[in-house]
């Protein structure tokens, strides 16, 4: 073995091989017809080839043909190689396909229109050598696109323009192949009949329909009767791939059975055994070589798109894991690193600085033990030291000033000690905190959307905008499990548009579909807007409120905004008192988790950032309470969020539904848990958010209102308009209420 690879690493090795391999085909070749003419086959081939290799071809051909001594009929075919061959001297080691298809293409016509002009039929033969020529050159930009390719990534890649490259050198090869003649046995329908049971065992329906078409046009073009006898072909390959990677065995079986099946149903002829036959020696052929198939040699667009977000996922979940085990390993360090100094320690130390020097140390420490220690310990655990509170047991001490002076500089340091270490384990909390949110955000971006991206309609929206003056930096288009239309758009910060709306019209025209626009999220390089299809529901939101008594601005915040995935919030928070203060609190709050939120972090991630903003943004004690509203508009799932929120009520088929739960406000503790709870939801339910200036002696009345009412602005005045009866609390509070209800928005549907 290591002597084989030893010749296989060697340049002249390789070079003798490629030549004598190209000979080969070249003598091969040039026998081969197609269509009731004389192959291109070699035409091509020495054309897709490189120099050398072209020169091999056309030495092949002459070989044969001066065997065959039909050079006079193959002079058309020996003078187009000898062109390439030309050609190709002055232009290597250029290497384009587009190159080497004109090169091919311009030959082919020369030498035939030479030829004719010789023996007098130039205008009979001359259209016949443009598509002739045009069909030569295809097939050789094909087939040079092709040695490219493998040369450089080290295998076969069915994607894009090269797929179609290997579409036409496979057609030309079988099609070759169908014209050796040999007792029984067709080798090109062999060929073909294990490509395409290997395509549609190892690529499904779509590899067996493609290579069976592809196969019966071969036949086709080498021979009317062998394209005839395998017509079927491509519908055994389509049934077989939906048995997507079984047994192998077993799809061999299926395979043979349905070929057979389809040869009883179109009649039996002597031509349908044949063709069985070479059915069953493709199919043998696949048994043998289909073990060692992998796909590491074969690039296909389909298999590896759907496999990228699995990838992206796993990577994802990896890292967030990874981040997760750094947190609770810095924790335990942090655990073991702590330094906590005991009452031992104090009396040890204060015991060898004073008592060193004494000289009744032995009495105290061995005499008198016990009493001494004793004495030291409650020594240890005074605050303040003097002689009067000094321990009995030590009332013979003869350095009662150095051992008071001594405690009391310990007691300090401890003190200072316990002052830094509570500073140091808020910033562990705080440090603990952001890793968990960190990681929490990681996760949640690795997950598995469930769309389907439409990359020609991502196509078309990017033509648009560009031809009307915008630069989009990306567009991608996609359709959500309920199979409704969003896209969505980024623009660079430099080149951000003057008006989103018109984007959206301009889509909207495009697709012929009514389209409606998110706000822009902006990310600080880049800006993204949001286009989509209306859902099925929306939302009805009517909100009221009253200053405190006294003041000029309420300090409760309210927003609504849809995240342009389809999903719609109502967020309302409380600042911390009222007036101005407590509002610009709750603006932040509520801006700070709109803008999160449509950036794609989970609820839970969000607050819990926003309270690590909150809580560290100043040295005063500020916070706000955070109630949110989300609602699915595909489905209405109703989820409620609250951190240090009133109760929500629901009116949900008749029943009235409080919902609370005690949570921190953000900002007013290092860590932050929001309650978040999925509710019963349909078309005609209402909810009733409000903030703390609504008190619970309200909420029975709210309950009959919700029941005898569905007006929703009704019911929102009226609740705000009682809220002041209902308060017994001398000082009053800001007061907001919302009402949402869930509304179909096409009715007719």
């Amino acid at each position: 073995m290591e002597r084989i690879r030893k010749y296989i690493d060697d340049s002249t090795f390789r070079f003798l091989a490629g030549f004598l391999l190209s000979a080969a085909a070249g003598f091969w070749l040039s026998s081969t017809d197609m269509a009731g003419v004389a192959s291109f086959a070699d035409i091509s081939l020495a054309g897709g080839l490189g120099l050398p290799n072209a020169a091999a071809v056309l030495t092949g051909s002459l070989v044969h043909c001066i065997l065959k001594r039909s050079i006079g009929r193959n002079i058309v075919k020996i003078g187009a190689m000898l062109f390439i061959v030309i050609a190709k001297m002055f232009s290597e080691p250029k290497r384009d396909p587009k190159f080497s298809g004109i090169i091919t293409g311009l030959a082919v016509f020369t030498s035939g229109a030479a030829v004719s002009a010789l023996i007098g039929e130039v205008l009979y033969k001359l259209i016949f050598y443009v598509f002739y020529g045009i069909l030569s050159g295809a097939s050789a930009a094909s087939l040079a696109m092709i040695f490219s390719g493998v040369r450089h990534r080290r295998s076969i890649d069915l994607t894009g323009i090269s797929g179609c490259a290997y579409a036409v050198s496979y057609t030309l090869i079988t099609a070759a192949l169908c014209t050796v003649k040999m007792p029984v046995l067709n080798p090109g329908i062999v060929f073909g009949a294990a490509v395409t049971l290997a395509a549609a065992y190892f690529y499904r329906h779509t590899g067996g329909v493609l290579c069976g078409a592809l196969t019966t046009c071969s036949a086709f073009l080498a021979d009317t009767e062998a394209g005839m006898t395998i017509v079927l072909l491509p519908a055994a390959g389509l049934i077989t791939g939906y048995f997507y990677q079984r047994k192998i065995n077993a799809a061999a079986g299926l395979f043979i059975g349905l070929n057979f099946m389809l040869m009883v149903l179109t009649g039996v002829t002597i031509n349908s055994v044949e063709n069985m036959m070479n059915i069953l020696c493709g199919t043998g052929l696949f048994l043998v070589f289909a073990p060692y198939y992998s796909d590491k040699w074969v690039i296909v667009s389909e298999e590896n798109t759907a496999a990228l977000p699995d990838i992206i996922n796993s990577r994802m979940s990896f890292l967030s894991d990874s981040i997760g085990a750094v947190r609770k390993e810095s924790e335990k360090i942090a655990e073991l690193l702590t330094v906590k100094k005991s009452d031992h320690d104090m009396v040890g130390r204060c015991s060898e600085e004073v008592c060193k020097k004494c000289y009744k140390r032995l009495t105290c420490w061995k005499t008198e033990r016990d009493d001494t220690e004793t004495g030291f310990r409650k020594m240890a655990e005074l605050s303040e030291f003097s002689k009067e509170n000094f321990p009995y047991e030590l009332h013979d001490c003869l350095k009662k000033d150095e051992l008071c002076r001594s405690f009391e500089q310990c007691v300090k340091e401890r003190t200072a000690v316990k002052l830094l270490e509570m500073r140091y384990s808020e910033s562990r909390k705080l440090l603990a905190e952001h890793m968990k949110m960190t990681e929490e955000i990681v996760d949640s971006a690795g997950e598995r959307l469930d769309v389907r991206y439409s990359a020609p309609v991502s196509k078309v929206i990017r033509e648009k905008l560009v031809k009307f003056g915008y630069s989009p930096v990306n567009v991608i288009a996609y359709y959500n499990s309920k199979n409704r239309f969003l896209a969505e758009i980024y623009f660079k910060a430099s080149a951000l548009p003057d008006k989103c709306g018109r984007i959206c019209d301009l889509i909207s025209d495009e697709l012929r579909l009514p389209l409606d626009i998110s706000g822009p999220v902006y990310s600080g390089r880049e800006m993204r807007i949001r286009v989509f299809e209306k859902p099925e529901y929306s939302l009805q939101v009517y909100g009221a409120a009253v200053c405190a008594g006294g003041s000029k601005e309420n300090g409760d915040t309210s927003l609504v905004f849809n995240d342009g995935m389809g999903s719609a919030y109502v967020v309302l928070s409380d600042g911390m008192g009222s007036g101005h203060d407590a509002a610009v609190e709750s603006r932040l709050v509520v801006r700070m988790f709109k803008r999160l939120v449509s950036s794609g972090v989970e609820h839970n991630s969000a607050i819990k950032l926003i309270n690590s903003i909150m809580f560290t943004k100043s040295g005063e004690e500020t916070f706000a309470t955070l109630d949110a509203v989300s609602v699915d508009l595909d489905t209405c799932e109703l989820t409620l969020i609250k951190s240090g929120a009133a109760a929500t009520i629901i009116r949900h088929r008749g029943n009235v539904i409080k919902i609370a739960q005690p949570t921190f406000p953000i900002g007013i503790y290092e860590e932050s848990e929001a309650y978040s709870r999925r509710c019963d939801f349909e078309e005609g339910d209402i909810i009733i958010m409000f903030s703390d200036g609504i008190c619970e002696h309200e909420y029975r009345f709210i309950k009959e209102l919700l029941l005898s009412d569905s007006d929703l602005k009704r019911i929102v005045d009226e609740i705000c308009r009682k809220a002041e009866v209902f308060n017994p609390n001398v000082r009053s509070d800001d007061v907001t209420v919302i009402g949402i209800k869930a509304v179909r928005t096409n009715p007719t549907r």
